[in-house]
């Protein structure tokens, strides 16, 4: 019987991710954070102030973690809470100047690991990989 090609592709993705994910670890460990804070540092950095809701579903992870990711990161003076003007039941988290400052020095080096993982890839791969992946994660949460 032929092999199955979805099965093997599942098992290929996996364990790239968990390359991808260990090398990510070892990387931010070196900036004296986790990979959760490091992802809600990165999305702050990139997107600007975002709710702890909206933060929950850019770094996927659940709400009664990312209350204890975000005080951690707010003891370290990285980010500090806001309520809203508009609505005192919404509380918007942004980064302090200390945490901009971090995320200015290091952010730059972990794209460069980044690209170097995915630097035997060329752009048209990359780009096919995107879609690809996308279609993959759309079907996941269509069945």
């Amino acid at each position: 019987m032929g092999e199955n090609l979805g099965l093997k592709s599942f098992v290929v993705l996996m364990k790239a991710a968990k390359s991808i994910e260990e090398k990510v670890k070892q990387d931010v460990a070196n900036y004296d954070v986790n990979l959760s804070e490091f992802a809600v540092l990165e999305a702050l950095y990139h997107k600007g102030q975002l709710t702890v809701q909206q933060i929950c579903s850019k770094v996927l992870i659940a709400s009664g973690s990312m209350t204890y990711v975000i005080d951690k990161l707010e003891k370290k003076g990285m980010l500090e809470r806001k309520t809203c003007p508009v609505d005192r039941r919404v509380i918007h988290v942004i980064l302090t100047e200390q945490g901009n400052a971090f995320m200015e020095k290091v952010f730059p080096v972990h794209q460069q690991l980044i690209d170097k993982i995915f630097g035997d890839l060329g752009e048209k791969d990359k780009e096919s990989l995107i879609s690809m992946l996308k279609k993959i994660g759309q079907k996941a949460g269509s069945i």
